[in-house]
């Protein structure tokens, strides 16, 4: 016998089905409220709301639990690739050895952008920030890639993933080259995708460039844990301009905008200028600890604690190990890592942010990381948006195959009922 939940409005009683999801997560389905009742329900943020059915990522933030189409965070950034898990979250399986290898050659056929992107990105100032500069770089794509995506044509659908994959780790490299003065670089088609990125990023012209091992493992991991995170903002944003049958270029450059919030895929580069203050006000970490736990202090400790995962964050237990590994590869001698060194080791002992479960999350660490290469601050939300690409196509093809309706928020309007209107000269 199917669940009902019943809602009792001025004495008339209302039954809508409860729905269960494949991990049992309950819903009831009020679709047809407001034709019923003539009501509908105020959510603000969308926390109590479903804006979807899914089959790609599951999220318990209570457990602690990230899953790619079934399968743990844990094995998937131990045991599989970047690539593999932008096929798997695209596609719905793990690829074959020949899936994968196609999937990587087929990426390379898009790697090469066009030449007139490059006048687009000089019109920008050395000043402005990458994500700006991405964003508009994205939308851009648009226009040299004229062709809307019929999502209904297999070939064409996986012709269009490939044009993304290939083009946007390019031009979110661009956008560390110009701010940095460099000429702009092309992807080499024998190198890996995440070695790619760091070509991109860092060879010369006057020299060659040789990555470290340690330091792509880590990359790879980190594109891994940041590529899908379900409902959040960006991905939100995604399905809800893509549900205009808007392109995939311009739905990507949406997210990219929606990502660089700082409550959002800012919240690593926020965890790098805190440091800096720290750092610039004496480097007392300890100081700073207490100024956290002071409620009548306005400072705010970043990349502790989540709003989504009320225990611990399951991504930032595997990018831990990753981050002492690059630490110690690199033997980076820098007074902002030490502080948040002296932080971790603080707060995984202090009785105040252990009782309250305020773990170092995945923004935290990511930041040490990103510190530790040579990265610069303003770069790091550009490398959550690479990770977070494969994610972004996945829920925009979902959205598109499934036929979801276009989106449409109601609101309860609180501004003044009908006024008369007042000519220009009696008006006070």
């Amino acid at each position: 016998m199917s669940k009902t939940a019943k809602l009792e409005i001025d004495g008339k009683t209302f039954e809508f089905p409860v729905i269960t999801g494949s991990e049992n997560e309950s819903a009831v389905d009020i679709s047809k409220l407001r034709d019923l009742s003539g009501f509908i329900t105020l959510d603000p943020g969308y926390k109590n709301s479903g804006s979807c059915k899914s089959d790609i990522t599951f999220l318990d933030g209570e457990l602690g639990i990230l899953r790619y189409r079934g399968y743990s965070i844990e094995d998937l950034a131990e045991k599989a690739n970047f690539l593999e898990v932008s096929y798997l979250l695209i596609f719905g399986e793990l690829p074959t050895n020949n899936q994968l290898e196609q999937f990587e050659n087929d990426i390379r056929k898009y790697t090469l952008v066009n030449e007139e992107m490059k006048n687009i990105i000089d019109g920008f100032p050395k000043t402005a920030h990458p994500m700006g500069v991405l964003a508009a770089l994205t939308s851009a794509l648009t226009a040299f890639n004229p062709k809307s995506v019929n999502v209904e044509k297999e070939k064409e659908m996986y012709e269009a993933v490939c044009k993304i994959m290939g083009k946007f780790m390019v031009i979110a490299s661009w956008t560390y080259r110009k701010s940095m003065g460099f000429p702009l670089n092309y992807y080499d088609n024998t190198k890996g995708y995440v070695e790619n990125f760091m070509r991109l990023m860092f060879q010369l012209p006057t020299g060659p460039y040789t990555p470290n091992p340690i330091v792509i493992d880590a990359l790879d991991k980190l594109f891994i844990l940041h590529a899908d995170h379900e409902q959040n903002c960006s991905t939100s944003t995604v399905r809800m301009v893509g549900s205009s049958h808007a392109g995939l270029f311009a739905s990507i450059s949406a997210g990219v905008s929606a990502l660089w919030g700082p409550l959002h895929g800012g919240a690593n580069q926020a965890v790098l200028e805190m440091l800096e203050e720290i750092h610039a006000t004496g480097g007392d970490a300890d100081k700073y600890l207490n100024k956290a736990k002071d409620k009548n202090d306005p400072f705010r400790l970043m990349g502790f604690g989540h709003r989504v995962y009320k225990n611990f964050d399951p991504r930032a237990k595997i990018i831990k190990k990753a981050a002492d590994e690059v630490l110690a590869t690199l033997g980076v001698d820098d007074p902002i890592l030490q502080i948040a060194k002296k932080l971790e080791e603080s707060a995984l002992v202090d009785e105040y942010f252990v009782s309250r479960k305020l773990y170092p999350n995945v923004d935290f660490y990511s930041g040490i990381i990103y510190r530790a290469l040579g990265i610069p601050t303003d770069m790091f939300t550009v490398l959550f948006a690479i990770g977070r690409l494969p994610g972004w196509i996945a829920q925009w093809k979902e959205m598109r195959v499934n036929k979801e309706p276009i989106g449409r928020p109601r609101q309860v309007y609180t501004g003044y009922p009908l006024r008369d209107f007042v000519k220009f000269e009696d008006r006070k």
